[in-house]
This record gives structure tokens, C-alpha cells and sequence, in this order.
């Protein structure tokens, strides 16, 4: 969790500081393998130098990035949690709970279906 020091360091507003490295020391508690890595200044966590999920901070929310494919993939499931989704990001209001089921499922289809890619992204 050192490598995301800066990154939650900068996050002013303690609270949403909290729940992200809460979110991130989950992902990193129940995937060691994956490696933590920051890049375009966002933390995310990689699978043999392959894109598996991505976070992002704002006023309103926590971003989760799971490429398109794992939207897709995991789009009931998101809709059940009452978040809110674009093509690319799943957004975690502050003021609602973290469903930690979906980002399983959503870091574990990325891990299964990205098993043999060796890019970065899809």
C-alpha cells in the first residue's frame, strides 16, 4: 500500500480519503498477486502487466474502472447496488456502502477473462 501514499495524500476531504484506502487495502488484502501500480496518477491493480481494475476520486463519488467488458459483464449486479455507470466507470456515491460481492466479481472476471492477454488494456 506504500505506492498509493501520495495519491491518498492527496485527497482533501478525510472521509472519502478513508473509504478509498479502505477499498484499496481490500483489493490488496484479498488479491496479493495482483500488483498495486500508479498510472495517469490513478491507483489501479494489474494482473502479469495487464489492466484488471482502476480508481479514481471526486466530489460526488469513488470511480471503479473495470474496462468496459467487466461493466458489461457485471451490469444486473451493478444496477442491484443502486450505482450509477457509464461505459467506462462504475460510481460509488460517498454516502452509500461499498458492495464489496461486485467488485469481487468484477476484479475476478477480469482476472479470469484477461488470463492469457499480455496488452495492457482490451
Amino acid at each position: 500500500m506504500k505506492i498509493f501514499e501520495e495519491f491518498l495524500a492527496g485527497i482533501d476531504h478525510p472521509d472519502h480519503r478513508e473509504r478509498t484506502q479502505e477499498v484499496l487495502q481490500w483489493v490488496s488484502n484479498n488479491y496479493p498477486h495482483l500488483e498495486p501500480v500508479i498510472k495517469w496518477n490513478e491507483p489501479m491493480f494489474t494482473d502479469h502487466g495487464t489492466f484488471i481494475i482502476g480508481f479514481s476520486v471526486s466530489k460526488k463519488h469513488l470511480a471503479v474502472s473495470p474496462e468496459n467488458a467487466g461493466i458489461t459483464h457485471c451490469e444486473e449486479d451493478i444496477k442491484r447496488a443502486g450505482y450509477d455507470y457509464t461505459k467506462g466507470i462504475v460510481r460509488i456515491p460517498w454516502n452509500k456502502p461499498v458492495d464489496f460481492s461486485l467488485m469481487e466479481k468484477m476484479i475476478e472476471f477480469n482476472v479470469l477473462d484477461k488470463a492469457d492477454y499480455t496488452k495492457f488494456w482490451r
